[in-house]
């Protein structure tokens, strides 16, 4: 399947340090017009810009500073109680390195201050925490909170678990993306984390919310397009946005007092039922749209299914060695 290819716009007037450094604007420029998604191009001028911030306030250069500087960088973003996530620190060094290995091949550098050491490690140890998904107490809970919302907000709900969608691919959906006649869901390369087309199934009972609310939806546009439209005052009728959609599942989760819940929540729950229900690691790894099968490893292990196997099998090998006994006490 052929997609449009999309450059983005930058928004330098949330990075001014970045756009005042010919460096960065030229590295910033270069990511854009490699087409990468609005969201990666925001995460890297907002990491640049607070990497440039720090060497500003320290009297530092881009063009001189060294691995040891890199790591007072790290060290300070833990320091006056920010407590960021291991996973952030390492966005933050991920965009680092990448703007340093680009000049390096400019010829601007002779080396990588933010480089993995020669045997392969890292500045920062990175943490593997399995993500949290909730018990069936929080299941319901969730649920019950949610029969509250608007049609709109329950058929994204149906579809973030349902296809096992990322918040930026349900956003994204067009009407033409959709195959009612097949209940299947098309999500394009360009909304995709991994840029590849893929297509998922719905059920039947998303279908019938699918219908009602494409019936509402007239009733706000005639014209085909975006499939998740906004009714607020102020983008009446416009795709809806995926701060409006976080918001939405965080105003959910509070009145569920299930804090943790989150839009990426849906996901995670149904890729680890689909490994409870006995999918090849494969199957699940094309459904999810993953690049790496260490990816879905995640959900084989958060489903408990290799391990329940394995405990499964030693009983049965335990349970025929002690009958064995048994039948022997006999002989």
């Amino acid at each position: 399947m052929s997609c449009d290819f999309v450059v983005h716009p930058l928004k330098w007037d949330c990075c001014p340090l970045v756009a005042s450094d010919p460096h960065a604007r030229a590295w910033l420029t270069l990511q854009s017009h490699r087409g990468l998604s609005g969201n990666t191009l925001g995460a890297y001028s907002r990491g640049l810009e607070r990497y440039f911030g720090f060497l500003i306030q320290h009297h530092l250069s881009n063009i001189s500073v060294t691995r040891t500087e890199v790591g007072f960088f790290l060290a300070g973003l833990q320091s006056n109680g920010a407590r960021l996530s291991n996973a952030t620190i390492h966005q933050l060094l991920t965009v680092v390195r990448l703007f340093h290995a680009y000049l390096m091949e400019e010829g601007v550098r002779v080396n990588n201050p933010a480089a993995h050491s020669h045997t392969g490690r890292p500045l920062i140890a990175r943490h593997h925490k399995l993500p949290w998904i909730p018990n069936e107490d929080d299941w319901h809970s969730f649920l019950a909170a949610a029969r509250q919302e608007s049609i709109r907000n329950r058929v994204m709900l149906a579809f973030a678990y349902d296809a096992g969608l990322r918040r930026e691919e349900l956003c994204s959906l067009r009407s033409d993306d959709i195959d009612p006649s097949r209940r299947m869901l098309r999500i394009r390369a360009e909304t995709t984390k991994g840029r590849r087309d893929r297509i998922v199934p719905y059920s039947a009972a998303s279908s019938e919310l699918l219908h009602r609310y494409l019936q509402h939806r007239r009733t706000l546009a005639q014209k085909r397009g975006s499939l998740f439209l906004s009714e607020s005052r102020r983008n009446y009728a416009e795709p809806i946005s995926i701060w409006s959609w976080s918001k939405a599942i965080l105003g959910v989760a509070r009145r569920a007092h299930v804090e943790h819940f989150s839009t990426h929540t849906l996901r995670h729950l149904c890729l680890t039922d689909l490994a409870r229900a006995g999918w090849d690691i494969h199957e699940i790894a094309a459904f999810a749209g993953h690049r790496s099968i260490q990816t879905t490893l995640l959900y084989i292990h958060l489903s408990g299914r290799d391990l329940s196997a394995k405990l499964a099998a030693g009983m049965a090998q335990i349970h025929a060695r002690r009958v064995q006994m048994l039948a022997e006490m006999n002989i």
